[in-house]
């Protein structure tokens, strides 16, 4: 595909809600005064169609990118990772690397239900061929290390590293079938300990924590783990529209922090059995597990949502959650009044914003604190070694942390 690819300054967008039947959504053009790419609406989806994000109502204009090296809006959620946009330069090579070759060759099973195609009458997207199978896992360990070491990769076997899964930060990944849905599976990347494991381990730990979690499955290797991660936008042959925190609370011209995302949720969520309500007091205990845990990495793009046929958010299962080793004391999203500070006086200094009275929210915090207070048995019966829960109780345990669990204890 890459030989027969040409670059171009014009593409088409898709929405593949219903693979079987996909249905134009409009132009993308490349913009090379800040090296983004734009969107213009097709005038049948401008008739039948909905906004991709707030930021781009069905209004006929071209829709620029507010930030350089950007597209525009819900587009951006389109393209590929840091570990994407290096598979891509190595094993596709295109002729121009700009963001729009990006966007194209991240492929058809990128996250979200948007596609990329090179015409506007057909849906053309790259195609990479079947997925590969647990088994596959040892091999496509060895292509990542062909990859990060500049080696050849053969070209029957490209189609098993997968550019456009971006669930969870920018780790070598890829994408496989287990029975009849898709997984992502991760890999650790020169890390001191076994980071896919304890990844597994900590998203289990928050399921204890009543912290909807995308579903996680440590994979033996030869050499340690992987861990694979069931995708939560895809419903059988369904594919969900979803939107990074990023995406949605810059359309929203919000700030990034989990208050904001709490009152977009209040705005925009499921109002149906004020499923709204449950996702904002759940997003309080994400944020309040992130900080116990020492998952300083929680940045915008490790939050999504979800959006329904009506047009309403929901708040996607967290993914991408354990603890970064860094001992930082702030987080990447905005927590409360006293801005990133990682701790709970300033995570209950807005608890009204997530839908919490204090005593509500004291409540909750304790209830993650009980959680978090058996996170050494939880991982070793995980089967996390003993040298490695030694190494992250280093910052999980420290006393920065561990003294505001002790003051928050029932």
């Amino acid at each position: 595909m890459s030989d027969r690819y040409q670059p171009t300054d014009i593409l088409y967008l898709w929405l593949l809600t219903q693979p079987s039947q996909p249905v134009p959504i409009g132009e993308l053009h490349l913009v090379r005064s800040t090296q983004g790419v734009s969107l213009r609406y097709t005038d049948a989806w401008l008739r039948q169609g909905f906004q991709l994000s707030e930021d781009l109502p069905l209004i006929e204009q071209e829709f620029l990118p507010t930030e350089r090296g950007t597209a525009a809006g819900a587009v951006d959620d389109a393209r590929p990772d840091r570990w994407g946009e290096r598979v891509i330069r190595f094993i596709d090579k295109p002729k121009r690397l700009s963001l729009l070759e990006y966007l194209f060759f991240a492929g058809d099973d990128r996250f979200g239900a948007l596609g990329v195609s090179t015409s506007p009458t057909e849906y053309l997207p790259r195609r990479l061929g079947p997925l590969p199978a647990l088994a596959d896992a040892d091999e496509i360990q060895e292509l990542i290390r062909k990859v990060q070491n500049n080696e050849a990769v053969p070209q029957a076997q490209e189609r098993l590293i997968a550019p456009g899964a971006t669930m969870g930060g920018a780790r070598p990944k890829a994408l496989l079938n287990i029975g009849a849905d898709q997984w992502v599976i991760k890999f650790a990347d020169g890390d001191p300990a076994d980071t896919p494991l304890i990844e597994h381990a900590t998203m289990t730990l928050a399921r204890k924590a009543s912290i909807r979690v995308a579903e996680t499955m440590p994979v033996r290797l030869t050499h340690g783990h992987a861990v694979a991660i069931k995708r939560f936008d895809r419903v059988g042959s369904r594919r969900l529209h979803s939107l990074s925190a990023r995406v949605a609370l810059q359309a929203a011209a919000e700030g990034f922090g989990y208050p904001e995302l709490a009152q977009l949720l209040r705005r925009r969520g499921v109002a149906e059995g004020d499923v709204y309500i449950a996702h904002m007091r759940e997003l309080f205990r994400r944020m309040v597990f992130n900080i116990l845990i020492d998952n300083t990495d929680d940045h915008e793009k490790n939050h999504a949502l979800l959006v329904t046929d009506a047009q309403q958010y929901e708040l996607s299962p967290a993914y991408d959650v354990l603890p970064s080793g860094q001992a930082l004391g702030f987080q990447q999203m905005r927590v409360g009044e006293q801005e990133a500070d990682a701790t709970m006086v300033n995570a209950l200094s807005m608890s009204r914003m997530f839908s919490l009275t204090k005593d509500e929210a004291i409540g909750e915090l304790r209830s993650v604190v009980q959680v978090v207070d058996g996170w050494k048995d939880h991982f070793a019966q995980c089967g996390v070694t003993a040298g490695d829960i030694d190494l992250y109780a280093e910052h999980i345990d420290r006393p920065f942390l561990k003294e505001q669990r002790d003051a928050n204890r029932q």
